[in-house]
């Protein structure tokens, strides 16, 4: 049950933010940290986040705006690391605070409490009409690629700023979509290999169990991207955005008070 509903959580995922630029990780890393430790959570999305963008950068790779992916990209992969091994770090440090919960005691992990305030932080960064709105000027390009591209390693939770910065480029809806897959995929290489360069990274490894749930997250996200390119036009559902949301706000509260 568990592995159908991760299927259908990244088929539905990768279906509706095909358009939008992102979404997809947004919505797996919640989903993800119900079943894992937060930093298998975070390795586990990025490996179908990764899939999920080569896909689409096969299915547009002709209609990338280089000059826009290389000024956005490099900055990227640049922040990206330094994200990647900030959350390694993080995962390091002792409990960040304990406290009693009825007759339990519950103790608070440091990265969760960081991936948690920041999961929060986003989901209202896409919920409040002024946020959303927030675009930028082409000539910050480079500084979106940092912001973006750090977020991205140390939570995966990149896809908003990002597209928030590339908006702004001028590119055409097909542009917008390409050379947004390029700039993620290669957030996605640096973190993914920052994360198992430190033994981070547990895909291998049988115990853990995380093979099946990324294999079928990849099938889910391969699957809803090609129906989006079939036989969706831009989709942008506020409905299924408000959704997701407020999914990362009940997820990020729960992990910042040490109950998932």
């Amino acid at each position: 049950m568990d592995l159908i509903f991760i299927g259908v959580v990244s088929f539905l995922a990768a279906g509706l933010t095909f358009f939008t630029g992102f979404g997809l990780g947004t919505i797996l890393l919640p989903v993800f940290t119900l079943f894992f430790p937060i930093p298998t959570a975070v390795a586990a999305t990025a490996v179908v986040h990764l899939i999920n963008n080569l896909f689409k950068s096969f299915l547009t790779f002709k209609q990338t705006n280089w000059k826009v992916a290389v000024n956005f990209s490099i900055p990227a992969v640049i922040a990206a690391a330094f994200g990647a091994y900030l959350l390694i770090f993080i995962d390091r440090l002792p409990v960040a605070f304990s406290y009693q919960f009825g007759s339990d005691e519950i103790e608070v992990q440091t990265v969760a409490l960081v991936v948690g305030v920041i999961i929060v932080s986003f989901a209202f960064f896409e919920l409040l009409p002024k946020t959303r709105a927030i675009s930028f000027s082409p000539k910050f390009i480079p500084l979106g690629g940092l912001i973006s591209g750090f977020f991205g390693g140390l939570t995966g939770n990149q896809g908003a700023l990002r597209s928030a910065f590339l908006l702004r480029a001028k590119l055409s809806k097909e542009s917008f979509v390409a050379t947004s897959a390029v700039a993620a995929l290669l957030v996605d290489l640096t973190r993914i290999f920052v994360y198992g360069s430190a033994s981070f990274f547990l895909i291998v490894n049988q115990s853990a169990g995380i093979a099946p749930p990324v294999i079928v997250g990849a099938i889910g996200a391969l699957a809803g991207a090609t129906f989006s390119r079939r036989w969706l036009s831009k989709t942008s559902l506020r409905f299924v955005e408000i959704l997701t949301a407020t999914m990362m706000v009940v997820i990020g509260i729960l992990l910042i008070l040490g109950l998932i």
